[in-house]
């Protein structure tokens, strides 16, 4: 008897995951590797410093312009260019480091440009995807891609650390080239879909007069303004929790490097777990239902990473739940603007939430990181703990986030609903 053959919209979104995955593992990769070659060859915070900010302006300045181009154009094009043109640099920089031009100066233009690639391709996935799989199969398949990614987290730090130890810098370099190459083949030759509506009409506005209709877009929906709101404190509040533990772990328990290495690998277990969870239980049936409980579960271990410093393991508990809480936000975070908003601003809203995302953690580090040094890390997490559990409440006390986050009525898609439609 023959197996059932796989259905259409199932083997384009595995082949475009799989693309993702081997692409996103070669940069992971290089990441690291770059971040571990500035730490061992020049053991300066201003440096790393540096080399975050690379990391991070480019795609929060290019995000609102990204977010127009992912309406306007054919998103799987504008992921097939973004990948290309991230190898195609990495290439340039893995040949100059073989010609013996290996200042820092070069890795820092480089993250740069590999950043705004990344801008580029952030906001036409997310918007891409809904193209690809039904509308009740996204929470699904945006929780198993949740998995996928913190596979890839779990995975290639550790082996971005042993190739440096017997390779060269050049070596991890190539490799991301490779995964490039294999990754936009994927996309191109095998990943079917037409492009979305607008991409196949003929352009009539400016870029600036799109990206004003998209702002305009997001300030007349009641919606989307407090989801927005929620997400920009929310990502301010988790600042301490995402880039101070290790620090705390070091002053706390002691700088053996595996500590360090169980704090990564057990989030990143998490991750994988909470993907998995989201994946198979789907959530409540109101969204926002989900991402309340998420919220919450992430305030209570906030606080507790913070109050519990007698034991490292029960630590280390935490930190795990803490992982498995934020796909189990996320997911439903995602499929709720990909089911709501409109598929023709879908690119500019995904756009702007790039840049709260690469914005306000940052801004969060400038106001908590120097008060890390004045008082306890254990007092920053605690009270930014209590602060995002309160803001869990926030979301159920919204009548029209949790109107939103009711299921889809008849198939519809759109924010009919919003109470200030231009």
């Amino acid at each position: 008897m023959k197996s059932a053959a796989l259905h259409p919209w199932k083997k384009n979104i595995i082949l475009f995951l799989g693309s993702q995955t081997i692409s996103l593992f070669g940069s992971s990769l290089v990441q690291y590797a770059i971040m571990w070659y500035i730490t061992i060859q020049t053991q300066s915070g201003m440096m790393m410093t540096i080399y975050i900010v690379c990391g991070f302006l480019p795609s929060f300045f290019l995000s609102p312009f990204a977010g127009v181009w992912a309406d306007r154009y054919n998103r799987r094009f504008l992921i097939i260019f973004s990948d290309s043109i991230i190898a195609l640099v990495t290439l340039i920089l893995a040949g100059l480091f073989l010609l013996g031009y290996d200042s820092f100066w070069l890795l820092f233009a480089i993250s740069a440009i590999r950043a705004l690639g990344t801008g580029v391709q952030t906001p036409a996935v997310g918007a891409f995807i809904p193209q690809l799989v039904p509308e009740d199969k996204l929470t699904k398949v945006n929780g198993a891609n949740g998995s996928i990614q913190a596979l890839v987290m779990l995975v290639s730090p550790m082996l971005s650390g042993a190739l440096l130890t017997f390779a060269p810098i050049e070596m991890i370099f190539f490799i991301d080239v490779i995964t490039a190459i294999i990754g936009v083949g994927i996309l191109l030759l095998f990943v079917k879909a037409p492009a979305h509506h607008k991409a196949q009409q003929q352009q009539t506005t400016s870029y600036f007069s799109d990206m004003k209709k998209g702002f305009q877009y997001i300030g007349h929906h009641a919606f989307l303004k407090r989801f927005f709101l929620f997400f920009a404190v929310f990502f301010l509040l988790t600042a301490p929790a995402a880039f101070l533990t290790p620090l705390q772990v070091t002053r706390t328990f002691g700088d053996e490097i595996w500590r360090l290495t169980a704090i990564e690998i057990i989030f990143s277990i998490g991750m994988m777990i909470g993907g998995g969870i989201i994946a198979a239980w789907g959530g409540f049936r109101n969204k926002i239902h989900t991402m309340t409980l998420a919220a919450l579960l992430f305030g209570i271990c906030t606080f507790a990473l913070g109050a519990i410093t007698f034991n490292f393991w029960l630590y280390l508990i935490f930190m795990g739940i803490v992982g498995i809480a934020m796909p189990i936000f996320n997911t439903p975070a995602t499929v709720l603007l990909q089911e709501k908003v409109e598929g023709d601003y879908l690119g500019r809203v995904f756009g702007v939430l790039s840049m709260i995302s690469t914005s306000m953690m940052p801004i969060g580090m400038l106001v908590f990181g120097p008060i890390a040094d004045i008082i306890a890390i254990e007092w920053l997490l605690v009270i930014t703990g209590t602060l995002l559990f309160i803001q869990g409440f926030f979301l159920l006390a919204s009548k029209v986030l949790v109107e939103a986050g009711k299921p889809l009525v008849n198939g519809t898609n759109t924010i009919e609903y919003a109470n200030e439609e231009p």
